[in-house]
């Protein structure tokens, strides 16, 4: 252990949300960092996300955090209604005393590529970090000194002391190095996409002007809605299980079906409907938990290391206490294997946690029947500003929070 560690040369692949922000941290650790991005040039696809707190801590301790609340939205609540009768469920109170006297930081929501500009920029503006696009990596070869990357467009290898692999749920590395498979799908699909607020009218512009996190569910699938951007634009998430569902087809989980499965909504989802992207669906992927992030001088993160579904909201905010960890893990340790170690034993146990609770929150919402009905009697005697059952996720590790 050493208090001032040599600077290392560290590699990060990919260059989106995670990658950025553990080049970031690494960099901040004193580490000279180079970024390879497959992509001609960098950006983020979808619409939006959900910040809590967890994530609201992690970008402050990467520097970050006013330039994301510059674009983001605090919304005062967030409310699970009922998607077929339209009934307050229950909603958790985001702006009481009991928040926060419980969470020193806010709960956020975003658009995605409003969070990766912010940093990119702050990886652009730091000395220390190089960034590449147009690398895609094909494989890497480790010794005991150094990873040697090699790219599918060039015969130049970069060769660093160690490498992070934050190339995302379909990960080469990961499947070089850990060889699970495919990533699991969970027959369930998303249509999203962000719109102009003011192209909300009816029923829908009284919850867009509410600023709230709506989460409307039904059997077998919710619709969520939030503002980004300033309130300028209103995203919106339709998911829903697809019953014509082959491991060996794309023909499933069509605009057909998602008429079909919200067609008994109630009004107010209707009305969401139409409005709702469909240039695009997302079938909705993620893995088992595993233990091997760590392969000598190569180590996982964010989603390469722990794809989660994204019922806990929680995806993009492990990757950013991924990069905090590894961040202040190689700012203690010299040898990269030794830092890496670390890190992993310190984010394991959480994100696995989170993976599989993560499942097992989408059962509850997409619950039907007498199950729906016992979930709406149950979490309508929780009171707004009780957050227990919530307080472990939104909680980094090593903070003592009770664990489920």
């Amino acid at each position: 252990m050493s208090e001032t560690p040599v600077p290392l040369r560290i590699a990060v692949v990919g260059g989106g949300i995670g990658g950025l922000a553990a080049a970031l941290s690494i960099a901040r650790a004193g580490h000279h960092v180079t970024l390879v991005e497959r992509a001609a040039r960098f950006g983020e696809i979808g619409a939006g996300l959900q910040l809590a707190p967890n994530a609201s801590q992690a970008l402050e301790e990467l520097g970050v955090l006013d330039a994301v609340q510059r674009t983001a939205v605090a919304p005062p609540r967030l409310v699970m209604m009922d998607a077929l009768s339209g009934d307050q469920v229950t909603s958790l109170d985001l702006r009481s005393p009991a928040y926060t006297e419980r969470f020193s930081h806010p709960y956020l929501v975003t658009h995605r590529t409003d969070l990766h500009a912010a940093l990119l920029a702050a990886c652009q503006e730091h000395p220390a970090i190089t960034l590449r696009t147009g690398h895609t990596v094909t494989h890497a070869e480790q010794d005991d000194s150094a990873v040697h990357l090699h790219f599918a467009e060039t015969a130049t290898e970069l060769t660093a002391d160690a490498v992070v692999a934050a190339d995302g749920l379909h990960s080469r590395l990961r499947q070089a190095l850990v060889g699970d498979g495919e990533p699991v799908c969970s027959r369930y699909v998303a249509f999203r996409g962000a719109l102009p607020a003011d192209r909300m009218t009816g029923r829908m512009s009284q919850h867009a002007a509410s600023d709230a996190v709506m989460v409307w569910a039904g059997p077998r699938m919710h619709l969520v809605q939030y503002p980004v951007r300033r309130g300028e634009l209103y995203n919106q998430v339709a998911v829903f299980e697809s019953d014509h569902y082959t491991p060996d087809s794309d023909a499933w989980g069509t605009e057909a079906e998602l008429e079909e499965r919200f067609a008994g909504t109630c009004q107010a989802v209707r009305d969401a409907l139409p409005l709702i992207a469909r240039d695009r669906r997302w079938p909705l992927f993620d893995r088992l938990p595993v233990d091997n992030w760590v392969h000598g001088r190569i180590a996982l993160l964010g989603d390469a290391a722990h794809p989660m579904l994204q019922y806990l909201a929680q995806g993009a905010c492990q990757a950013l206490e991924d990069a905090v960890a590894l961040g202040g893990a190689l700012g203690r340790f010299t040898d990269p294997a030794d830092a890496f170690t670390a890190y992993a034993d310190q984010r394991r146990e959480r994100a696995a946690l989170i993976q599989t609770n993560a499942r097992r929150f989408g059962e509850i919402c997409h619950l039907e029947g007498m199950g729906a009905t016992l979930r709406n009697l149950l979490f309508a005697s929780r009171e707004p500003e009780d957050f227990d059952d919530v307080s472990w996720v939104w909680t980094p590790f090593p903070a003592s929070v009770p664990i489920p």
